[in-house]
């Protein structure tokens, strides 16, 4: 451990910081920089870019790798330009933006709650988001706006269930996973309802997105992801801090001046509004909110900072995923929602192992 100053010139505070916090003067202020975090976000974002621009030169027209750079820069072949920058493009940028979405909304409530095993895809978040877009696609049309709206008021739905069921004094983290499953089973039911009553396009339109693709992703999806970023990720950084109150338990925080509630509620808001968009805009694609949180967690040793880096790591996770769906089977294409449901179930099961194994011992 090491002794930093911290705060304004004229405070004389001192704050007792890990090894690998720095204090950054700037004016009169101090900014913390999480020298490991950096470097984790760093490396993130440069496999998840890696991966992108293998999977621009993929597919019924191959791309060399320098063009590849070429049409990204402006030049080289004006073919090749439009299936790289129109075509290809769009789905890579959508993949990074869900999967950084969605591991931002499982970090979220995965600390908000103190429970790893709590994420969007387990706690029907995703099953409400699922069912309200279903709903969009099979009565409605299934046009953009409506899939946004669609998936928006059933993840609400189902948090406000979810969170109404399991609120007894205070929101416990195993109680909120099995009040999670029953909402999850309710929201599957109604989505089963509705592929059976919808119109045969409509239904075979829905089912393929229920598998959690990008094929076919056009900018508009990109556009849905990034606004949900551009929401919820300041939202998260202003209030990381009441995060770190929130660890430590209500009545610190209230004895620190911060309201639990409040705080907890703007948190699991701006969570939901992240796993909402990001299941419009590609499908509920599993695991990612589980599993990029626990990678994290294991490498920062419980940070804050780890907001920004379970956002890259789940980027990179689904470029990544994506791009192994399109290869490892090829001429038959995945969905990327397939290869991270078969990845994440073990993970799952190793958690659930472990968290029984706690509660045997303790």
């Amino acid at each position: 451990m090491a002794v930093h100053k911290t705060g304004p010139v004229r405070g004389d505070r001192y704050q007792v910081l890990p090894p690998d916090v720095r204090a950054v003067r700037a004016g009169g202020a101090a900014l913390l920089l999480h020298v490991r975090a950096l470097v984790l976000v760093c490396l993130f974002s440069a496999a998840a870019l890696a991966a992108g621009v293998v999977s621009l030169g993929m597919g019924d027209y191959p791309v060399p790798l320098g063009e590849v750079v070429l049409a990204l820069a402006g030049g080289g072949d004006p073919i090749s330009a439009h299936v790289v920058t129109e075509m290809r493009l769009p789905r890579v940028a959508s993949g990074a933006g869900v999967g950084a979405a969605f591991a931002l909304a499982g970090a979220v409530f995965q600390r908000v709650v103190r429970n790893p095993l709590v994420s969007p895809d387990v706690i029907g978040i995703n099953a409400g988001a699922s069912a309200g877009a279903v709903l969009a696609i099979t009565v409605l049309g299934g046009s953009t706006m409506f899939t946004v709206a669609g998936a928006l008021i059933g993840a609400f739905a189902s948090a406000a269930l979810c969170y109404l069921v399991a609120y007894q004094g205070g929101v416990s983290g195993y109680r909120l996973v099995l009040v999670g499953i029953g909402v999850t089973a309710l929201s599957s039911a109604l989505t089963s309802y509705l592929l059976t009553r919808a119109e045969l396009h409509d239904a075979q339109r829905a089912s393929i997105w229920l598998t959690g693709s990008l094929a076919n992703r056009s900018w508009s999806h990109a556009g849905v992801i990034a606004g949900a970023l551009l929401v919820s990720v300041p939202v998260a950084v202003i209030l990381a801090r009441r995060l770190r109150l929130l660890e430590l338990g209500d009545d610190m925080a209230r004895t620190l001046g911060i309201g639990p509630d409040g705080a907890r509620s703007a948190l699991l808001g701006s969570g939901v509004v992240l796993a909402a968009l990001a299941t419009a805009a590609a499908g509920p694609i599993a695991f990612v909110a589980l599993v990029a949180p626990q990678i994290v967690r294991r490498l920062l040793n419980e940070s804050t900072a780890g907001l920004a880096a379970s956002a890259a790591c789940g980027a990179m996770l689904t470029v990544a995923a994506d791009l192994a769906a399109r290869s490892l089977f090829a001429p038959i294409e995945l969905p990327v929602g397939v290869l991270t449901a078969v990845a994440g179930a073990p993970f799952l099961l190793v958690l659930l192992a472990r968290a029984n194994r706690i509660g045997r011992s303790g």
